[in-house]
């Protein structure tokens, strides 16, 4: 008996145990198999854990994704980190290789996956308001939304959760400097049954503007940031 012999269900939950490289590479061995690969049955959940990652074509973006994580845990998120005035021409030539990448990675999980319900994004530095904005409305049954280290969140993200994320149960706002304590005091005021967590965000040191004159002990605190 040949493994293509087995029936579709068999066949998807034959691939369920494995990750997506050695989904792609037992894919590759014949035309049936492709096609369970290509199953959107199959993938219901995704974690990606660098932004390479969602450059690759081992994974297949569709209707039956419901669980999405991308984390990225890497000294290079220091960089990202930076305000994009204050870094050398190093550094932006570090993050211009990548800055892009989770914003249109979003993108094509707004067109692809409208049933979404939980979505974690840690490190993801160059994550902006509009791309969780347009998320959220495209995404309407989000119950579950992670954001981590996210720098260039901004209360303009608290104001889209309070606008369009009509079916969040949960948020986690953490380590994300330029959301204050009145962005978050919005959110718990206009929607008080959301279950909402800011560790240390509200009570960091945001980003300041080209040209500002920064006080001594705040410049110290930032650069102990990146030390």
């Amino acid at each position: 008996m040949h493994i293509t012999d087995l029936n579709r269900e068999c066949l998807v939950h034959l691939f369920s145990f494995l990750d997506k490289e050695s989904r792609k590479q037992f894919s590759e061995t014949c035309r049936d198999l492709h096609q369970i690969f290509l199953d959107p049955a199959l993938w219901t959940l995704l974690n990606f854990h660098s932004p390479s990652e969602l450059k690759r074509d081992n994974f297949v973006l569709g209707s039956a994704l419901r669980y999405l994580s991308v984390c990225w845990h890497s000294s290079r998120v220091k960089v990202c980190n930076i305000e994009d005035w204050v870094k050398t021409a190093f550094q932006k030539d570090i993050c211009s290789k990548h800055e892009s990448t989770v914003s249109d990675f979003l993108g094509k999980v707004r067109n692809k996956c409208p049933s979404l319900l939980s979505l974690t994004l840690s490190g993801c530095g160059h994550v902006t308001d509009h791309d969780v904005t347009l998320l959220l409305q495209s995404c309407p049954r989000l119950r579950i939304l992670r954001l981590e280290n996210c720098v260039r969140l901004t209360d303009c993200t608290l104001h889209a959760l309070v606008r369009h994320g009509r079916s969040l149960q949960s948020v986690q706002v953490d380590f994300c400097r330029n959301v204050t304590q009145d962005g978050l005091r919005l959110v718990r005021e206009r929607r008080p049954s959301l279950e909402l967590t800011a560790e240390r965000s509200g009570g960091m040191i945001p980003d300041s503007k080209p040209g500002e004159k920064l006080q001594l002990g705040r410049t110290l605190q930032k650069l102990l940031q990146y030390s």
